[in-house]
């Protein structure tokens, strides 16, 4: 017996819908969870030996790249040199009354 066009999209239609199923292992999971699991296997990598070591060019060029895309956030920037700029005026008038 042969198919149809039309027996086709329908078995289509229903192994799409078996697809969505519920979120399994990992994505199950709450955060914490996860964060606890994974963290146990970064400890276990380094007593294993096998865990990559940052060379300090590495953690030089990881931290360049981050800084990056920190400062591209003006408002975040924003908002650092404000603090900043409190934090100075403040220690400032506190020095300047106990003299």
């Amino acid at each position: 017996m042969s198919r149809t066009s039309s027996d086709d999209g329908a078995e289509r239609s229903q192994d799409s819908d078996r697809k969505r199923t519920a979120n399994r292992g990992f994505a199950a999971m709450d955060r914490e969870k996860q964060k606890r699991i994974a963290s146990e296997g970064g400890r276990a990598a380094h007593r294993q030996g096998v865990a990559h070591e940052w060379s300090r060019d590495e953690a030089r060029e990881a931290g360049r790249k981050g800084g990056q895309m920190v400062s591209q956030n003006r408002e975040h920037m924003s908002e650092i040199g404000r603090k900043g700029g409190q934090s100075s005026g403040q220690r400032r008038q506190r020095n300047g009354a106990e003299e």
